[in-house]
């Protein structure tokens, strides 16, 4: 078909159909760390720092659960199995629900723009507006303020992990308890 002939042939550049794909609507945790980092940097609003607190908590809890991962695996420590295991399904959860906030924020965000795009010109207009934007706001209060309360709860874990996980993997929980203090100054921004 000659689709290569000039330059390799790349569907996402050839075929119409990719590139009229709106790729607003993909989510953030769907992007390769590569994609989310340039989104982030580029000239669009969103994902800001909301978003960016979210994931960096996401990596604490899942250094934190990745040492207790290992711990439970240890050679000779069977007898703490169900210690690890435990701790490392409380950190699979903490993850999953920060990752789950990282489109959160964005949407928050994006709520919130929309409310003041609604039209002001007549009265009723004006309190739909105003209503929405209320609405908007309380939400983008709401899902910081999750983001700081399960970051912070990720601390218990990384701290168990640092005193009792495998001490080869000491340093890893001190990064993710880096990640988790991150997250939780950036979500309090």
């Amino acid at each position: 078909m000659g689709l290569d002939e000039l330059t390799p042939f790349d569907p996402h550049q050839k075929i119409i159909e990719y590139k009229l794909q709106d790729k607003s609507k993909t989510p953030l945790i769907h992007l390769t760390l590569k994609e989310f980092s340039n989104e982030t940097a580029s000239e669009s609003v969103a994902p800001g720092g909301g978003s960016t607190a979210a994931y960096v908590g996401a990596l604490g809890a899942s250094l934190g659960t990745m040492v207790a991962n290992l711990s439970s695996h240890k050679r000779g420590w069977d007898e703490h199995w169900a210690f690890f295991s435990d701790w490392a399904e409380k950190g699979q959860r903490i993850k999953d629900e920060l990752l789950r906030l990282v489109d959160e924020d964005t949407k928050a965000f994006n709520q919130i723009l929309e409310a003041f795009r609604l039209p002001k010109g007549t009265d009723e207009e004006k309190t739909i507006r105003k209503q929405a934007i209320q609405d908007a706001t309380k939400f983008a209060i709401e899902v910081p303020f999750k983001t700081l309360e399960l970051a912070f709860q990720s601390f218990d874990l990384l701290r168990i992990m640092a005193q009792e996980g495998n001490p080869a993997s000491a340093s890893d929980a001190g990064v993710g308890a880096l990640c988790a203090r991150a997250a939780v100054h950036g979500a309090f921004a």
